[in-house]
């Protein structure tokens, strides 16, 4: 019994210590929810476009579940640039460690084109001059234009060239707020969440341009010249029947040449041409199974020369700022909640407080708002019909009048004017 308890005790003193161990482990780099107006000393406006340049507000938007929790920036002019930045205080690196950046975005203008991304900088960013050029290490988030791109972007810069990923990851296109997650692990695979659900996932080296491919067509094979990668062949056997070669038009025999045509005058006269019905068009003999058919011929691989493997495809060594910079044709997107992070969990625990709250109750004011404004629209369309219906009324009595008018009017004509 003793070493029952002692033993239960000790296991008790380890699950204490390994969870301390990993909540020290476990690092937040930067966190932002934009709580107040203080947000505006961690984050710079940059000035690069000018007059082009859009300006953002603090706002918690048209629906909302806290008017105060719920705030964050929001693209306020339409057909502008947005760049917003902020600086991480501990630039750091996510050697060895896994990396996720998460944030919200909420396009409530129904947003027809325009970014709702972020960038992942270094620590020399210059936030005034932060614009479209800008280098950054990762671009993530949600890109719409049009019915045709909807789109999550995953770009990673690797040897000063930006890598788009090789999937289509289609993004939320309504006016609720929705959580964008990218994970990225030290293994050189990564995942996207998306309303902290998987969206997709994948090898950084198989779904990324990074490296030289691995095999390559070898430059000194060539498809021998008799090979036959045709599955069918002409008939030799077949022939050309001797009736087949009819002219596709042939003069109309019902064609008559017109009376006052003049030979000397008009030249020669012609019957206008139609359609031969006996033409079969181009005769090509019947197709038979080729008795030296190999199959497609297929290029021999060899090792590429230029490749060299790489395990830190992950690797960035100096995160340093992070920003949104967009182009929107329509304003109103709300950007709030963003994380970086080295804990998924620490991650999706931090969505499912913030996030999951707001949208739920945007979801259900939106819906009532909506149904208001079909009741509205419903009682204003009866009331529309109701007028016409009393306008039709009116218009029939006015018309029953001039017609009694006009009635009497035609019996006093008729009569003899000593009744008058």
């Amino acid at each position: 019994t003793c070493r029952l308890l002692y033993s239960v005790k000790m296991a008790r003193v380890v699950i204490f210590l390994s969870c301390l161990f990993v909540g020290v482990l476990s690092e937040t780099y930067f966190k932002e929810q934009f709580l107040d107006e203080s947000y505006t000393d961690r984050w710079t406006e940059s000035t690069f476009k000018g007059a082009d340049q859009g300006k953002f507000k603090w706002s918690a938007g048209k629906y909302f579940n806290d008017p105060v929790e719920d705030k964050g920036i929001q693209t306020s002019q339409d057909a502008k640039f947005y760049g917003i930045s902020a600086k991480i205080d501990k630039p750091f690196t996510n050697e060895g460690k896994t990396l996720v950046v998460q944030f919200q975005v909420k396009h409530e203008q129904s947003i027809d084109c325009g970014g709702g991304y972020i960038k992942i900088l270094g620590s020399e960013l210059d936030p005034i001059k932060f614009h479209g050029d800008t280098p950054y290490k990762i671009m993530f988030g949600p890109d719409i234009c049009g019915m045709s791109t909807k789109k999550v972007h995953v770009i990673f810069n690797y040897n000063g060239k930006n890598l788009l990923t090789k999937k289509e990851i289609r993004c939320k296109d309504d006016e609720y707020s929705h959580l964008y997650t990218l994970i990225l692990k030290p293994d050189n695979t990564y995942e996207v969440l998306i309303d902290n659900e998987k969206a997709e996932s994948g090898d950084l080296e198989a779904d990324f341009d990074f490296l030289e491919p691995k095999k390559i067509n070898d430059p000194d094979a060539s498809k021998p010249a008799d090979w036959e990668d045709n599955e069918k062949i002409d008939d030799p056997e077949d022939k050309k029947p001797d009736d087949w070669e009819k002219p596709k038009t042939i003069p109309d025999p019902k064609a008559k040449k017109p009376d006052d045509w003049d030979d000397e005058m008009d030249g020669e006269w012609e019957p206008p041409q139609i359609d031969n019905p006996e033409y079969k068009g181009e005769w090509k003999p019947k197709q038979i199974d080729n008795p030296k058919y190999k199959g497609p011929w297929v290029h021999p691989q060899i090792d590429n020369p230029a490749y060299k493997p790489d395990s830190d495809l992950y690797l960035h060594k100096d995160i340093g700022s992070l920003g949104f910079d967009l182009w929107q044709v329509k304003s109103g997107t709300i950007f709030d909640n963003v994380l970086i992070t080295d804990d998924p969990e620490e991650a999706k625990k931090f969505g499912e407080e913030t996030w999951r709250k707001s949208f739920d109750a945007e979801k259900k004011k939106k819906e009532a708002h909506d149904e208001e404004e079909r009741k509205k629209e419903e009682e204003k369309q009866k009331e529309a019909e109701a007028n016409k219906k009393e306008e039709d009324k009116e218009k029939e009595e006015d018309k029953k009048e001039e017609d009694e008018d006009k009635d009497d009017l035609d019996e006093d004509k008729e009569k003899p004017k000593d009744e008058l």
